[in-house]
C-alpha cells in the first residue's frame, strides 16, 4: 500500500471517529424526553458501531472480512442517520443546524462506504 492510500485510510478512520463524537455531543445538547433519551441511545451506540467497524475493516485478514466490516460501517452509518432524524430539537436553531450538519456528514459517510465496497468487487 502507498503512502498516500495508507494516509487516506486513516483519514477515514479519523472522519469516522469524528462523526460518532459529534453525535455523542449533539445528544447531550438534546432536550429530555423518553423518546429523545431512547433515540440518543441508539445514536450514541450505530455512530460508534460504525467507527469501530471501520478499524476492524482496516485489520481484516481478508478481502471478503474487508467488505463484509465495510458493509457494517455503511449499514451503521445508515441507521445514524434514521436516529438523527427522529430526535426532536425543540425550538432549537442551533441544535437543528447540527443536526443538518451531522446528517449531510452521515450521507457522506455512506456514499464513502458505498464507493469502497463497490470498488472492492
Amino acid at each position: 500500500m502507498t503512502n498516500v492510500q495508507n494516509s487516506k485510510r486513516y483519514d477515514l478512520e479519523e472522519r469516522t471517529f469524528k462523526f460518532a463524537e459529534n453525535c455523542k455531543n449533539f445528544t447531550t445538547e438534546l432536550p429530555r424526553s423518553i423518546a429523545n433519551n431512547e433515540y440518543s441511545k441508539q445514536l450514541v451506540r450505530s455512530s460508534g458501531s460504525q467507527a469501530a467497524n471501520y478499524i476492524e475493516a482496516n485489520e481484516s485478514l481478508s478481502k471478503k472480512d474487508f467488505v463484509m466490516r465495510t458493509k457494517i460501517c455503511r449499514k451503521e452509518v445508515k441507521e445514524s442517520r434514521l436516529w438523527l432524524r427522529l430526535c426532536n430539537t425543540g425550538d432549537s436553531k442551533d441544535l437543528e443546524e447540527k443536526r443538518k450538519l451531522l446528517i449531510i456528514e452521515s450521507t457522506e459517510l455512506l456514499k464513502i462506504f458505498s464507493s469502497i465496497i463497490e470498488k472492492s468487487k
